[in-house]
Formats: C-alpha cells, structure tokens, sequence
C-alpha cells in the first residue's frame, strides 16, 4: 500500500520555469511536477536567469525558496552567491527521501550534488535526458568522456539511479554504467491540459505553410531544412520559432534564406512563448523539423494535438507517422526523400489535408491519454 506521506524531493536543472528557451529538459520537468504535484513535495534549486541570458529577471526573488505555478518550491540560485557551501547547505537543511538530477553534464546542478553526496544513504535519481545519444555525445566527445570517467573515479556514481525515457536509452546507460545499474524506464510526461479539438487549416494546391519551433542550432538540422526548400514550386512560407544558439551557424543560414527564389520566404520570429505554440502550429499546414535526433520531441506532440503533420528525421520516438496519417519520419541519409514530401505538401488539397490533421490529432491524443507514462513515473518515485 502506497504511503499517505508525500515524499520529499529535491531536484537540480539548470533552468526551470519561466525559463523555457533551454527547450525539452525543462518541458520534461515542468511536465513532471504539473503531474505529480498532488502526490511529490517538489523544491527544485535552478539558475536565475534563462538559457544563454546575461542577466536575470529585474526584481525577481533569488537565493531562497519561493511558490511555483504548481505548489512547488522553487530555489532561483543567483550566479554570485552559487557555491559549495550553499549547495550543502540546501542538501542538508531537509530530510529528502530522493535528489533528483534533470541532466548530466552540469557541473552545478549534477556534478557538484552528486560529489556532496557520495557515500549517502538518500535514494540519487539522474534524468539522462538523451544525453548518452551518440548523436548527442558526438559535439565534445573527449570532454564528456573525461567528465563521466571523473565521476566514476570519485564514487559520484555509487548507488545512483538512473531514468530513461526509452528502450535506447537504457541501453545507452548500460553501455555507460554497466548492467547492474538501477534503470527507471519512465516515458516523459505530457503536458498537463484539457483536450481540444484540433485546428482546422485551409489548403489550396500550390500554397504551403510551414512550422518549426525549435533552437536555431546544427543538432536541430535549420541549416539542412532551408536547403531542402530551393526547388519548391508554387508559394511556400517557412516559420521559424526558436532562440538562435550559434551566431555562426545562423548566418550560415541567413545566406541560405538569402538565395531562395522569391516563392520562398522564410520568417524568424524569435523565442516564442510556451503558451503561444499551439497557436503558432496552428498557423501553418506542417512541422518541419529534420532534426539530428530527439529524445522525446515535446514541440512534435504540441504540433500532433494540434491536428499539424510532422515532417521530421527518423531520429526522434514519433516513428510510423505515414502509417497513422501524421507525417513523414524520413532518414537523413535520403535528403531527395525530404523533397519529395515537401513537393507533395505544396500540391495537396484539403480533402487530403483534413485527412492529416485527424490523423495527427489522433496520433497526439494517444499519447497524451495513455495512462503508463504517468504510472512509471509515480512507481519511480514510490507513490
């Protein structure tokens, strides 16, 4: 029998709400805590300031606990009083029943927390986020090597558990941390939202209108997405939603943007905000992310729930998509195939076209209603 008594949880992420640009990580959390508020007491220590910021937010409460959307308790850590001494005295000022780390590679919110706690009885939970991907692992590979074998040489990793999201993520974590390691099987959460009808789209032949929201960054493929673009007849409008990563690689881009027929426009709009992507999904006929890999894909599932096709990479878990009338997941290895799609996306009429937006409504509502997702994640944490 389950105990009546919330556990008390203690989570690290680098960023947490209101800060979303850092993208699926926070989603993931977020998510989490939307879900499970009413059976977890959650205090989650994060930074004061979003994804790639200077500074933080004007007159917001940092270095100690204030109340989040949900209930929880929230610690937005300020760069100058982040330390050693602060962090132990967070870990030691409750009795936590589990510390839960969302990500890996963060010197503060996982390495330093799992280095205070060696040799301690509390039950250590990481997220690996996708983070053990070989597509992943590719930027920096020596660096997080080296970064992984230090903490294993220093006994961070002693009797940590770990949560994967996916069959290949547990085997990415076994071929990292052995077999004997304690794995959480626990898809991500959903977002926690009553269901809405999906959004109808007019479609003429000829006419097509495209989505992303996503980082502009070379894991999320931009630069090979407006590629794909140049030969396309017919008028052809390309959204694009998302915080610019690499200054370099987006001017690599904007030369692209700047040699496509006039047909073609391509719109950056910048970072939107997570209750407006939806409606920005709503706007166009399709998502358009051929991504270098995903290991979930959280703006997928917001464009499914919409009623928008996906035409993305074979590299994320939203697999089968022509099967359910959803999409297209297509290798990258087959750059023509993402042409012809896009081709037939430019012709199609709105016989077809509502035939893919019931499709993908209904391919999202079956995630969003399964009830397993929810039930792992309250077995992981006991309740």
């Amino acid at each position: 029998m389950r105990s009546s008594i919330r556990p008390k949880v203690l989570v690290f992420i680098d960023w947490y709400r209101p800060f979303y640009k850092a993208g699926g990580p926070v989603r993931s959390l977020v998510n989490m805590v939307d879900q499970l508020n009413d059976a977890v007491d959650f205090h989650i220590v994060t930074g004061d300031r979003d994804y790639m910021a200077t500074m933080g937010n004007p007159g917001s409460r940092t270095d100690e606990w204030t109340v989040g959307e949900a209930g929880e308790r929230v610690w937005f850590a300020s760069r100058m009083r982040r330390s050693v001494a602060q962090w132990r005295r967070l870990l030691s000022e409750e009795r936590w029943d589990i510390i839960y780390l969302n990500g890996l590679f963060s010197p503060w919110t996982t390495a330093l927390p799992l280095w205070l706690l060696r040799g301690s009885k509390v039950r250590r939970i990481v997220a690996v986020r996708g983070m053990l991907a070989p597509d992943a692992l590719s930027g920096g590979r020596m660096k997080k090597e080296l970064y992984l074998r230090t903490l294993r040489i220093m006994g961070c990793l002693n009797q940590v558990e770990f949560q994967a999201t996916s069959e290949p993520e547990v085997l990415d974590i076994r071929r990292w941390f052995g077999d004997k390691v304690t794995i959480h099987l626990v898809p991500n959460l959903a977002r926690k939202e009553h269901e809405q009808l999906p959004v109808s789209v007019v479609k003429q032949p000829g006419r097509l209108h495209l989505v992303s929201v996503a980082r502009i960054a070379p894991e999320k493929n931009t630069l090979f997405a407006l590629e794909q673009l140049s030969g396309l007849k017919g008028e052809v409008h390309f959204d694009l939603f998302g915080t610019v990563y690499d200054d370099a690689y987006w001017a690599q881009c904007r030369a692209v943007i700047d040699r496509l027929p006039k047909n073609i426009t391509v719109t950056w709009h910048g970072h939107v905000d997570q209750s407006q992507v939806r409606g920005a999904f709503a706007q166009g006929h399709a998502m358009y992310l051929p991504t270098l890999g995903e290991n979930f894909g959280h703006t997928m599932l917001e464009a499914l729930s919409a009623g928008r096709p996906l035409i993305i990479s074979d590299r994320t878990p939203w697999r089968e998509l022509e099967h359910d009338d959803a999409g297209w997941d297509i290798p990258l290895e087959r750059p023509e195939v993402f042409s012809v799609v896009l081709r037939t996306m430019v012709d199609m009429d709105q016989t077809r076209m509502d035939r893919l937006v019931q499709g993908s409504f209904q391919r999202g509502m079956r995630y969003l209603t399964d009830p397993a997702p929810l039930a792992a994640c309250r077995a992981m944490f006991g309740v």
